[in-house]
């Protein structure tokens, strides 16, 4: 686990241990037998491993669990004697036994498996649809900062479906409040962008794009025909999620748009953004953008200079 050396406030620590006790409460690890089963949260978490590795060693196993080789044995013994597993000795090393999940532990697993499963949507319809990205986001930010090791994620970037514009203008106009203290005119300004999209939108000269991981989305781009200008694209809201930064994931978005707008025919990409966007530049600056005209202006309730960028194709 990594350890970086600072103050942390009681506060904190109390904070952090009433979630735990909360999530705990929640989740119903504190019962006796996990999703009113047999088996006990560490049994079904050992049961996982087997299903999902199709075979594993018990060394294999504690160490991914980080579990005490004694409580592992006597959980796999359990499991041996309700028919759940099967041990065979490794062909490459005799000292070694590979545990091998049974038909039956199949079968128990699928029911536990479709047990949390159905347990996961009774929480999660609890949650107001509109909190519903807010809440995953979250536990994928906690999963990403307290892993031992940065988890680079697959994620594609896929074209745009039925509800996907509604969810752009949601987290555009949430992420900018939160990070910048941007009020809700650019909400509207992200709004105008999507609808114009919609309605304007041409599959031979425009486009957007969703990132997204495991059914989550992590950002968005568009590209669109400039209204006045001639074999001229617009590059256009451009956004990552927090828990999404450091995978190259905006550097992608913008080589997407870029290799499209060539084979469309354009000439040119052009993009306003602000100076204070920094992280942003620099993709830009790497993909070839250069900056050709800044102007202060006072716009989504704070002072600002606005920056237009462009790239001759």
């Amino acid at each position: 686990m990594r350890s970086f050396r600072s103050e942390i406030a009681d506060g904190q620590v109390a904070a952090f241990r009433q979630f735990n006790r909360f999530y705990t409460r929640e989740i119903g690890t504190l019962r006796e037998g996990l999703l009113d089963s047999e088996f006990s949260l560490t049994e079904v978490r050992v049961l996982y491993e087997l299903a999902t590795r199709g075979k594993a060693t018990a060394t294999e196993i504690a160490k991914e669990l980080t579990l005490d080789a004694g409580y592992l044995s006597r959980i796999l013994r359990r499991f041996e004697d309700g028919g759940l597993v099967k041990r065979k000795v490794s062909t490459s090393d005799a000292r070694q036994a590979i545990l091998i999940i049974t038909r039956h532990g199949r079968d128990s697993f699928a029911d536990l498996n479709e047990r949390s499963n159905r347990q996961a949507r009774r929480i999660l319809e609890r949650v107001p649809p509109s909190q519903l990205p807010d809440l995953l986001n979250a536990m994928h930010g906690i999963e990403k900062i307290l892993s031992p090791a940065p988890k680079h994620a697959p994620y594609v970037l896929r074209n745009h479906r039925p509800g996907d514009m509604g969810w752009v203008v949601y987290r555009q106009g949430v992420l900018y409040a939160q990070e910048y203290g941007w009020d809700e005119t650019y909400e509207a300004l992200a709004a105008h962008v999507v609808t114009d999209f919609v309605e304007r939108y041409d599959p031979r000269r425009d486009r957007c794009w969703i990132a997204e991981c495991d059914g989550v989305a992590l950002g968005c781009i568009f590209l669109v025909h400039h209204p006045e200008l001639a074999e001229t694209a617009r590059l256009r809201l451009l956004h990552v999620e927090a828990m999404a930064r450091g995978l190259g994931l905006g550097k992608a978005l913008v080589g997407e748009c870029l290799r499209f707008a060539k084979a469309a025919g354009y000439k040119r990409v052009t993009l306003w953004t602000q100076s204070i966007l920094t992280a942003a530049h620099h993709i830009y600056r790497q993909a070839g953008f250069r900056l050709v005209r800044e102007e202060p202006h006072h716009s989504f309730g704070v002072d600002l200079v606005g920056q237009t960028w462009e790239l001759e194709l």
